[in-house]
């Protein structure tokens, strides 16, 4: 019989078939009703099962629902270190993403080293999770291609190999905006930050940055590209090297916003002004950008959209045989640290 009114909690574990004989409902309904990777529904007895379940204390039994279901509702995520606000980023925009959908994260860091990279993967494998995202993706490597013989599910996230299923920005369009952003501007030296060429993202910023070029008709000198690290101290070291030259850059733009943070710092210890004698761009548009002394313009990179798509092709249903890619388009958000060039 349905129940009324107050309810007892009941000793013990709370189940599903407690609520059912509370309720009065089945007890196939009250676990559709309670799966909360399930819409929910709003009809009468589903509140009425919520709101029993509330009363009689009942936490779902989450390992034995994996158990039933073959999975742990565990996911696997590798980045090369939380001390990087862009990674911290991508992590909390996939935690929050596998919440909506009844999963947890668990996360390890590497220090963006291939070796650390197997150890992290084979560690989490162990502990059951169902499937990994990497962060850590490098041009040349093969770890993909060694997961997927294994038949191990996995999404490459920011970075992509080009052959496996991955979720990015479209770093190549950012490139451009940015670079084009400071030829609008009147700028023709350009330097570039370039980052990590084994990193796919860095490498389609600096794609973008020639584009721009090419298509303004700017040739561009070697020495304006410096490769890096995606630190801060990479960026000023990157920036003192652009702004020793004889024919200095107008314009820097830095392939993420630590090295342009950077390059900020060097730019004030070498004593030029930001943006009346050098423009910076950076990218990512990290929360701390916006806040800085000097405002920085940065490409921003639409986090919580690449974590949704990264969870749907990891967990969602295989419709396609060739790898699926989802590409984010960024945008542009201009600040005080670019102006037009006075020189």
């Amino acid at each position: 019989m349905p129940a009324s009114g107050s309810k007892r909690r009941v000793l013990g574990r709370v189940t599903i078939l407690d609520i059912a004989k509370a309720t009065g409902i089945s007890k196939s309904s009250v676990s559709r009703f309670l799966d909360d990777r399930l819409p929910p529904s709003d009809s009468e007895a589903a509140r009425l099962v919520r709101r029993t379940a509330e009363e009689l204390g009942y936490v779902r039994d989450v390992s034995a629902a994996s158990l039933r279901r073959g999975t742990t509702g565990m996911i696997g995520v590798i980045v090369p270190r939380l001390t990087d606000t862009v990674m911290a980023m991508l992590y909390e925009a996939l935690a929050r993403a596998a919440q909506r959908t009844g999963r947890f994260t668990i996360v390890a860091t590497t220090e963006d080293e291939p070796e650390a990279d197997r150890r992290a993967a084979a560690m989490l494998l162990a502990r059951g999770v169902d499937g990994l995202v990497l962060s850590t993706t490098r041009s040349g490597d093969r770890f993909a291609d060694d997961l997927k013989e294994r038949g191990v599910p996995f999404v490459l996230a920011l970075r992509t190999d080009g052959r496996s299923p991955s979720s990015v920005g479209d770093d190549r369009l950012g490139g451009y905006l940015a670079t084009r952003h400071l030829i609008d501007l009147g700028h023709r030296r350009i330097g570039l930050i370039a980052g990590p060429a084994y990193a796919s993202s860095a490498a389609g910023r600096v794609a973008g940055y020639r584009s721009a070029m090419e298509e303004a008709g700017i040739g561009i000198d070697p020495r304006w590209i410096v490769q890096s690290t995606f630190g801060i101290d990479a960026g000023h070291q990157a920036a003192t090297t652009l702004m020793k030259l004889t024919d200095r850059p107008t314009a820097i733009f830095a392939v993420n916003d630590n090295t342009a943070i950077g390059a900020l710092s060097a730019l004030a210890q070498l004593d030029y002004s930001v943006p009346e004698d050098v423009s910076v761009v950076g990218y990512n548009d990290i929360p701390i950008v916006s806040h800085l002394p000097m405002p920085l313009t940065s490409v921003r990179v639409p986090f919580d959209q690449i974590a949704t798509s990264t969870l749907e092709l990891l967990v969602g249903k295989k419709e396609h045989s060739e790898p699926a890619v989802r590409v984010a388009a960024p945008t542009l958000i201009p600040r005080r640290s670019t102006a037009r060039c006075s020189g």
